[in-house]
């Protein structure tokens, strides 16, 4: 019986990237890019195997991620070549047992974005074709020019696309491709549909459709978007979420004496977590970092989740703000939130469990009249990215609500129309299905 198999290619080493590592182990959202890569193909319902074709140095590294993701489709974890040419021919080597008409899906290990219709479309595709290549549309115009930098030829857009990644194939189409090219010594082709078109001049090579979203890679740019995309869709993703999972667990709520701290509290009580909860009412200054070592040696259980809501706003002025004041919104936003990460990491290492911090939408851009408040929220994300790379078996987010119905808001900024304003009870339950998630290094955006 023929199979669908996924093969991975994860043999580059990403010399545009700058990193010591290959790029497909660089941190995405607070995982390794190759671990979403993998997981989609994990999770399709028509998938049955995965190969992954690596360089033997990363062997090792790449069986541990699969192990501790418990990828149990991946059957061959195999040695790249020279080129991608060579990894594909690695690739056919090692399935030479298999059933001609197995349908094979060759994927780049750094398009970790790839979705679960484009993967279903080309695996479909092959019942009709033997060879399967995926493109999204054109949108600049193309031109063709000559080694002077002259145009030769603007061809029609409308049938130009983009090739993407994954390419579908039937097994023996693939084999009989590179056996003559083998042969004849061919192997400069930018991709495996190349070398079936120029091989096997005759087969026809269907286009699917792919998704504007399925980026490769290739330069540290492409994070920075890869890593808007996945934030964009982690709120929907939400959704499935059932809060009826936090019932014992052990929560820390810092700032929970009001707002969305407050929020947090009770609904995570309603759905039987156990709560832990301070502010400076009960004399837990976050600023001084003895007071946060000793509330928490003072919470006698384990804790699974710490979340920090605690924040100051003073809108005004910076210049006609006192010194106290000034190092307050520091003291409190900024240095409250490093004390809390700093202490409670021994406690979540220990339950491998998940750190949230919070920062507003007005970190995006500095505000006016509360720059030190947008500035340390700023400073807030960042520091939620870079503890999720540092941290490994600690998951660390951060949720960035829109302007949100507070009393910390209505105070700074007196009465406005509840029409327009967030929910803090939308925020508090969005904050616990992230809570429960296996998200790292996410900036949730909660909007109305």
């Amino acid at each position: 019986m023929s199979k669908n198999i996924a093969i991975i290619l994860a043999g580059g080493q990403g010399e545009r990237f700058d990193t010591v590592l290959p790029k497909q182990f660089t941190k995405l959202a607070g995982r390794a890019i190759i671990e979403y890569t993998i997981e989609i193909f994990q999770n399709h319902f028509l998938i049955d195997e995965i190969v992954i074709v690596i360089k033997s140095d990363y062997e090792e590294k790449i069986w541990e991620i699969i192990k501790n993701n418990c990828f149990n489709k991946v059957v061959k974890v195999i040695q790249g070549g020279i080129d991608r040419f060579g990894s594909t021919a690695s690739a056919l080597s090692s399935l030479k047992d298999y059933n001609e008409d197995t349908k094979l899906l060759f994927h780049d290990a750094v398009r970790p974005l790839v979705d679960e219709e484009t993967i279903t479309n080309t695996i479909k595709a092959l019942d009709d074709y033997n060879a399967v290549d995926t493109a999204i549309d054109a949108t600049d115009t193309i031109i063709e020019i000559n080694n002077d930098w002259i145009i030769k030829n603007i061809p029609n857009r409308i049938f130009m696309k983009r090739g993407q990644t994954p390419q579908g194939f039937r097994l023996k189409t693939l084999q009989q491709a590179y056996k003559i090219a083998l042969e004849k010594n061919k192997r400069v082709f930018t991709c495996d549909c190349g070398v079936v078109k120029d091989i096997l001049v005759d087969e026809k090579i269907k286009v699917v459709k792919s998704n504007e979203k399925n980026i490769k890679i290739t330069y540290p740019i492409d994070l920075h978007i890869a890593e808007k995309y996945i934030q964009m869709g982690t709120e929907k993703s939400l959704d499935d979420i059932n809060l009826e999972n936090l019932k014992g667990k052990n929560i820390v709520i810092f700032g929970n004496s009001r707002g969305i701290g407050k929020d947090i509290e009770n609904i995570a009580q309603e759905y039987g977590a156990n709560i832990f909860g301070c502010s400076r009412k009960i004399g837990v200054d976050i600023s001084d970092i003895n007071t946060v070592e000793e509330f928490l040696k003072s919470v006698d259980v384990d804790i699974n989740i710490a979340i920090n809501t605690a924040a100051i706003l003073n809108k005004k002025p910076l210049k006609l703000m006192s010194y106290e004041e000034r190092q307050n919104i520091i003291d409190v936003n900024y240095t409250g939130a490093v004390n809390i990460a700093f202490v409670s990491k021994k406690y979540l290492d220990k339950t491998q469990g998940m750190l949230i911090n919070f920062s507003s939408s007005s970190y995006t851009r500095g505000r006016a009249n509360y720059a030190l408040y947008s500035s340390s929220k700023a400073a807030i994300v960042n520091f939620t990215q870079a503890l999720s790379d540092e941290w490994e078996n600690i998951q660390v987010n951060c949720v960035n609500p829109e302007r949100t119905n507070t009393p910390m808001r209505e105070e700074n900024f007196g009465y406005e129309d509840p029409n327009t304003l967030l929910d803090s009870k939308i925020v508090a339950t969005k904050t616990l299905k992230l809570a429960l998630s296996k998200f790292s290094g996410i900036i949730l955006d909660v909007k109305q």
